[in-house]
This record gives C-alpha cells, sequence and structure tokens, in this order.
C-alpha cells in the first residue's frame, strides 16, 4: 500500500504537471490563435475583395459618367450643326454662311473635335471643317459610318477608332477619330435630300480618360468595347491588334451591367460590366484574383505580427497560470519527498481546495500507514516468535528423549562411568542449548554442542562409527542460529552410519566462502536416492523409519526466518555413496549489537 502511494506521488512531479500544463495551455492558445488568424484574413480577404470590387463598380459608373457627358456634347454638336444650320438653310443661296457658322461651331469645341463634314448621299463634299481638301479617288459611300447613317436613318451611329484619312494634310499628320455619323435632310437648290452628317471625336479625349484609370500596378485593367465586342479602348490595344494578346470582348458585350465570375486562357478573375447610355458600350473592369491578394501582403504581415504578440502575452500568461496552479502541487511533492527520504515533516497544506484536500489525505495516509507499519512489525515479530518457540520444541524434547533413553540404559547395564560422562556432557550440552532464552550464539558455542552431541552418541552407539571435525578457528567468532547441527548429525547417524559395523565414519568441516559461512556434515552411509534428496526438504509429512522426520525441515525454516530464503541447507547424496548436508548462512560477527539485530530479526 505504501509503495503504490509513493509511486503515485513521486509521479506528480513538479516539472512535468507546469510543462503539461503550458504544453496543453500553449496548445490551446495557438489553435485559438490559428483559427483567429486564418478567420482574420478570411474576413479582411473578403472585406478587401468586396471593397475592391465596389471601387471598381463606382469608377466604371464615374468613368462611364464622364464619356456619357463627352459623348452627349458630341451628339449636342452633331444637332446644333443639323438642326441650326443644315436643316433651316439651302445650301445652294447659303453655303458660305453654313460653312461660317460650322467654322464657328468647329473653333468652339475644337479641343474635342478633329472635323465637322457634310456629305450628300451620293457622297458628295458639301461642307467641312477645317477647311481641306479632300482626297483624290476617295469613294466615301464605302465607308462603314456612311453606310450605317444612311441604312439606319433614325440613329446615331458612333465607329470604333480608325485614322481619319478624309482629306490631305500638307503636314502628314494623321489623327486617331471616333466617327458619329447619322443621316440628315440637306435643302440644295429647294429640293430636300438625304445626307450625312460626319462629326470626328478626338480619340485622346476618350483615351485620356481611361488611361488616368488603367494605372493600377496589380494586373487590374480597364477597357472599352462596342456592342458586338468589337474593341474601342484597351490598355493592350496594340499587342491585340498583332495578335500577340487577346481580349474576351465578345463575351464581356453581351453581359448586362454587374459582376461576374469568369476563367479566360487559364486565370479566374471577376469582370465588372457598365453600359454607356445611347451607344451600346461595355465599360468593363477586370479583376485578377491575384489582384485581390496583392494588397493583402500587408495584412498579411500585420496579421503575422499581431499572431506573434499575442503569443508573447499568451506565454506570458501560460507561465503565470501554470506556476499558479502548479506550485502547491510542488510545495506539496517537496513535504512528500522530505517524507520519503526519512525525515518527519509537516505535509504541505495549502493552495486550491483541492491541493489542500490532497495535502490532508495523504498527511493521514501516512498517519495510518506508520500505524499500520508498527502493527504488521509488531504481529510479525510475535509470529516469528511464537513460530521460532514451536520449532525448538520439536526439536529439544525428541533429542532428550533419545540421550534419557540412552541413559537409562546405561544405568540399568551398571554402566555408571559412561552413565556420568553422559550426564556431565547433557549438562554441557544443555548450558548452550538454553543460551540464557537466546537463539543466536556463536558458531565456537555451536560445535561445542555438536562435540556433546557426538560424544553422548558415541557412548550409545558403543563406537560403532568415527566422528572428526575440521573447523577453520577464524568462523569461531562468527553468529548461528544455535542447535542447527544437531539435527542433521542425528539424521547422519540414524540414516547413515547406524548400520555399519565400525567402519561408518561423520566428519564436520566449518569454512569461511566470501561473505557466508559453511558448515557441512558428511557421512559415508548408505545415501539416498536423488527423488529422497528432493523431498528431504520439502515434504515434512512424509514418514521416516526413526527419529521424528522433521528435524531438517525445522532446521532450514529456523535458517530462513532469521538470514533469509537465499540461506539454508544443501543435501547432496549419492546411493551407497554417501550423504553430504551443508548450512549456509551469512557472515555476521558475534557482537552485542550483531545478536540483537539478529534476535529482532533485522540482519542485513
Amino acid at each position: 500500500m505504501k509503495s503504490r502511494f509513493l509511486k503515485y506521488v513521486k509521479g506528480l512531479e513538479p516539472r512535468g504537471i507546469q510543462t503539461t500544463i503550458m504544453f496543453s495551455f500553449s496548445v490551446i492558445s495557438i489553435s485559438i490563435m490559428l483559427i483567429l488568424g486564418i478567420v482574420l484574413y478570411l474576413r479582411f480577404s473578403n472585406a478587401a475583395r468586396q471593397e475592391t470590387i465596389q471601387s471598381t463598380r463606382r469608377l466604371l459608373e464615374q468613368t462611364g459618367e464622364n464619356l456619357e457627358e463627352y459623348l452627349i456634347s458630341m451628339r449636342q454638336i452633331s444637332d446644333t450643326a443639323y438642326y441650326y444650320l443644315i436643316k433651316e438653310n439651302d445650301f445652294s443661296t447659303s453655303g458660305e454662311d453654313i460653312q461660317s457658322r460650322i467654322n464657328l461651331l468647329y473653333e468652339a469645341n475644337r479641343d474635342n473635335l478633329q472635323s465637322i463634314v457634310v456629305y450628300n448621299s451620293y457622297g458628295g463634299l458639301l461642307a467641312a471643317e477645317p477647311v481641306a481638301t479632300q482626297k483624290e479617288n476617295l469613294n466615301v459611300t464605302e465607308q462603314g459610318w456612311f453606310q450605317q447613317a444612311l441604312d439606319e436613318v433614325e440613329n446615331m451611329h458612333f465607329s470604333t477608332p480608325h485614322i481619319q484619312n478624309l482629306f490631305d494634310d500638307s503636314t502628314f499628320r494623321y489623327y486617331w477619330v471616333i466617327s458619329l455619323s447619322r443621316a440628315v435632310e440637306i435643302t440644295n437648290e429647294g429640293r430636300s435630300e438625304l445626307g450625312v452628317l460626319l462629326v470626328d471625336m478626338d480619340y485622346s479625349v476618350m483615351s485620356r480618360m481611361l488611361d488616368q484609370i488603367n494605372t493600377s500596378e496589380n494586373g487590374q485593367y480597364y477597357y472599352l468595347c462596342d456592342s458586338s465586342g468589337e474593341i474601342i479602348y484597351h490598355p493592350r490595344r496594340i499587342q491585340i491588334s498583332d495578335g500577340i494578346s487577346s481580349e474576351n470582348s465578345r463575351m464581356a458585350a453581351g453581359y448586362k451591367d454587374g459582376v461576374y465570375d469568369e476563367t479566360f486562357e487559364g486565370e479566374r478573375r471577376k469582370v465588372v460590366v457598365n453600359t454607356i447610355s445611347y451607344t451600346g458600350w461595355k465599360l468593363v473592369g477586370v479583376i485578377p484574383y491575384s489582384a485581390f491578394t496583392y494588397g493583402m501582403v500587408n495584412m498579411r504581415y500585420f496579421i503575422v505580427l499581431l499572431m506573434l504578440l499575442m503569443a508573447m502575452m499568451l506565454a506570458v500568461v501560460n507561465r503565470i497560470v501554470s506556476q499558479g496552479i502548479s506550485r502547491p502541487v510542488l510545495r506539496l511533492n517537496d513535504s512528500v519527498r522530505e517524507y520519503e527520504a526519512g525525515e518527519k515533516p509537516e505535509i504541505y497544506i495549502g493552495g486550491p481546495q483541492e491541493i489542500r484536500h490532497l495535502g490532508h489525505s495523504i498527511q493521514k495516509s501516512y498517519e495510518q500507514i506508520e500505524d499500520l507499519m508498527k502493527k504488521i512489525v509488531l504481529e510479525q515479530n510475535e509470529r516469528r516468535k511464537s513460530e521460532l518457540d514451536a520449532l525448538q520444541s520439536q526439536i529439544n524434547p525428541h533429542f532428550l528423549y533419545n540421550t534419557l533413553e540412552s541413559i537409562t540404559w546405561m544405568v540399568e547395564g551398571e554402566r555408571n562411568d559412561e552413565a556420568v560422562f553422559m550426564i556431565s556432557q547433557l549438562a554441557r550440552l544443555f548450558r548452550i542449548s538454553l543460551s540464557k532464552g537466546r537463539t543466536i550464539i556463536s558458531i565456537k558455542d555451536e560445535i561445542q554442542h555438536a562435540q556433546s552431541y557426538m560424544n553422548i552418541q558415541k557412548v550409545r552407539y558403543k563406537n560403532t562409527f568415527s566422528v572428526s571435525f575440521d573447523i577453520d578457528p577464524d568462523i569461531c567468532s562468527y553468529s548461528t542460529v544455535k542447535l542447527i547441527l544437531q539435527p542433521i548429525l542425528e539424521n547422519a547417524i540414524n540414516y547413515g552410519v547406524s548400520g555399519m559395523d565400525e567402519s561408518g565414519e561423520i566428519c564436520v568441516e566449518g569454512r569461511r566462502d566470501g561473505d557466508n559461512i559453511l558448515l557441512s556434515v558428511t557421512d559415508n552411509g548408505i545415501g539416498m536416492s536423488e527423488e529422497e534428496v528432493g523431498l528431504v526438504l520439502t515434504d515434512s509429512t512424509r514418514i521416516h523409519k526413526r527419529g521424528s522426520g522433521v528435524g531438517l525441515v525445522n532446521v532450514n525454516r529456523r535458517i530462513q526466518i532469521y538470514f533469509g530464503n537465499e540461506y539454508g541447507l544443501v543435501i547432496e547424496s549419492e546411493p551407497d555413496e554417501g550423504t553430504r548436508v551443508t548450512v549456509r548462512i551469512p557472515a555476521v560477527p558475534y557482537t552485542e549489537e550483531g545478536t540483537k539485530l539478529l534476535e529482532e530479526g533485522r540482519s542485513e
């Protein structure tokens, strides 16, 4: 019980508890920070994406309004030229006046215009500003803007960007224009006929408007196309015209105003579409998905820095919390270690309620363990004494009975000298046997006891066997349990040499072997089989031919009670060869302190 409790307490290492708490808190903190970081990044990323889309829509709307204002101004110029100059006058009588007024209109808007031209239905030039000479061999009726104007007389028509090539220019300078054409009613010599009014808008004006919004470095760009997908403006217009690049303008031309997801040439992107009124043109903003993360680099750095700061703060908090939790356990563990080391400290009782309860429980357990151990030791000592007394009572009456029987035979046979010798040897033997109530005696006294015993037996058996003692004097000062040789000698006589005719030999030897003392009794008697040897010390219930039959078993048990199970008797025997019984005991000096320890059963 005590060992299991101490193992439990040892398992409560404060470093292990603190490490476990810090590790658990760290895992939880890191998990929370990662989740928080991912959520923040996704929220910011989504917000940034929505903001990018919204800002693109606002920019498209603003740019679209600017384009619409510009186109409205061009429509107004066209309406002014038609309704106030062309429709109200006859070219045959007021041609110069019409030309002069067109000149005034052109001069007022020359920053946005390249030319204002009036043609009849056959392509004949009626008026033009600025004044220029039309190129020879030029068939105006084949021009797209001319044909569109006459095909749909009720509408105004805007062309795609092209180089103005109607007139000769002495400077050889030609400009990109967008032509606004419409069918007009011309009066010439009092007759009404169809004609075409052409207003060439300066393409650079629109180009500048769109160049101003194509300044992003994240891959985002804007372009303008007509309702059929023909490119009007594109930041990569030259590369597209040369076939180096391409644009999904025909798909965008079919979109209504709004935001669309599309994949073009393997790239995912958002497309924002805004329609220019009166023209059907589509102003398109293209946002590659890479643009959404382009602006998130600083946000990533911010989130990483925020997580590092949180990690540092959580590390400090974790350490404070873990120390606060583990400190009472550490102090409790220290007091338990002191107790385990043999001291008697007060078990620490403090900290949270659970630790105080544990301290009270440990203190109470230690007190109960000490009381229980004392009780167990007392019971064990009493039990050992009772068992030794029982064993001793089995040996002494048996030997005394045999000896007294021999003396009786001598007295009856009037062998008084032998009887006196026997009585004197018996007195010496009982003096050592009693030993003032002690069980531990010196090997010297045990050998003396054996010699007295064998002297009595030799007289009894009329010297039918011989006995020799070969004892190393150095071992005489060591301790042993008394009366361990007598039962062995008794068995050597009864089961070994008693039936032999004066040829029996018994030899008693004693020597030291390292930290052990070996005492052996050897006879040349009838011996035993291997099976009988195995039963001598294990089967105390078997019936023997002579004697009590329990002598060797008791000797072995007495030795093991005092010295441990690794000590005791070793029996070697061969049939018709003899038997050797060896006593193995530890080499414990025969001193007052050593004897006391052995008597109390605490020998090392």
